[in-house]
């Protein structure tokens, strides 16, 4: 399906107002996504589970995501895109009570397999949302300020739930989500324009057809291994830290949100770099973040060093999102709909195989395997995004 311009006739303050109001959304769909990394242990002990087995609370939703997002133009076609967008955050609500009062193991994955549906409905439309409401010009910015919201998730979820966590427990921060869920529902009913949907473009395999251009393959395999790479490593972080590490969970917090802040100032500054080095940024991501993943495994026992790698860590993943789904828009401006889908199934699925490896590895082998897998994984994304450069 392809996403033609809306002519909106709405000021600046209420486009942005909707901008910002998908920001809080995202904000919300990441902390709803990622809480179980800085949960797993409490989690894990409460259900009788391992970190392997609570790891896949990420996978799950990963796979769910997937088949949304390459499902949803085709289920959607012709529908206003304000009402689906609305769905899909009324089911992040429904999942995170779900979660919070699961009693047993198949109930939390029911949980996170709903929230997979929100994340793959609602990241597989939000560029083409985003060209659609905002000028032409502006559209880079726009997706900044979005994504701004997944740096600020990253800042505030990770420590702010380990110390929730150790509050009110793994399902008090798990049902934090809720309210936040609820205020970006409302704020979005308010602010969004009516997007008629197109009929008769979609189709089931829409997304995937355009992996026929050889350069959108080629891109789409880099970013699969970028985010493999990625959640291989740092869906296990907890873990690492309290055994190898060492640390108790005030510490832990904090280097969490080290983590965070460091993403959120990489946000900010990434902006302005992908419209002038869009191409210098792209291969410089995976390539420091492989050096890292092999660097932590030999400074893991201390502390500072640990602090220092993982803020870096921090600092350059979270310009991935930025980075590639700026690519997308340069790269896709008639199709940002099924482009959208399809970066998104991509995404996905690299977190559902980085997640479900990552747990094999780590309780089967150790730590140092996974760290290793991880940093093999981003060279071969480093080596994919260089080839993209040079064939853009």
């Amino acid at each position: 399906m392809t996403s033609s311009a809306i002519p909106l006739q709405h000021s600046s303050r209420q486009v942005w107002g909707a901008v910002l109001a998908m920001s809080l959304c995202a904000f919300a769909l990441v902390a709803s996504e990622f809480l179980p990394v800085s949960l797993l242990t409490p989690l894990a002990t409460d259900l009788s589970l391992t970190e392997g087995q609570a790891g896949q609370a990420i996978s799950i939703s990963g796979f769910f995501a997937v088949v949304t997002s390459l499902l949803l133009s085709t289920l959607t076609q012709g529908i206003d895109r304000k009402p689906v967008l609305l769905a899909t955050t009324a089911l992040m609500l429904v999942s995170g009570a779900l979660v919070a009062f699961a009693p047993n193991y198949p109930t939390l994955m029911l949980g996170r397999a709903v929230l997979g549906i929100a994340i793959g409905g609602y990241w597989s439309m939000s560029t083409a949302v985003m060209v659609r409401i905002a000028p032409e010009a502006l559209v880079p910015k726009a997706i900044a300020v979005m994504q701004g919201g997944t740096a600020l998730a990253t800042v505030i979820a990770a420590p702010v739930g380990s110390y929730l966590g150790g509050l009110i427990g793994w399902r008090g921060a798990f049902f934090c989500v809720v309210p936040l869920a609820a205020i970006a529902l409302i704020w979005q009913a308010f602010t969004l324009p009516a997007m008629p949907g197109e009929r008769g473009t979609a189709s089931a395999t829409a997304s995937l057809r355009l992996l026929l251009d050889s350069k959108v393959a080629l891109g789409m395999a880099a970013v699969a291994f970028l985010f493999m790479g990625q959640f291989t490593l740092f869906t296990y972080l907890r873990p690492f830290l309290e055994t190898v590490t060492q640390v108790d969970v005030p510490t832990l917090s904090l280097l969490l949100l080290i983590i965070g802040v460091a993403g959120l100032v990489g946000t900010m500054m990434v902006g302005s770099l992908v419209g002038r080095h869009l191409f210098r940024v792209l291969p410089g991501i995976p390539l420091l973040m492989a050096v890292i993943a092999f660097a932590v495994i030999s400074t893991g026992s201390w502390v500072v060093p640990t602090a220092v790698l993982l803020g870096g860590w921090g600092l350059i993943a979270t310009c991935a999102p930025v980075g590639w789904f700026t690519w997308l828009a340069r790269m896709l401006p008639e199709d940002a709909e099924a482009g959208g889908g399809l970066m998104v199934a991509v995404i996905q699925l690299a977190i559902t195989v980085g997640a479900t490896l990552g747990g094999v590895l780590y309780d089967g082998v150790g730590y140092q395997a996974t760290f290793i897998a991880s940093g093999m994984m981003l060279l071969v994304a480093t080596a994919l995004t260089m080839r993209l450069g040079r064939h853009r």
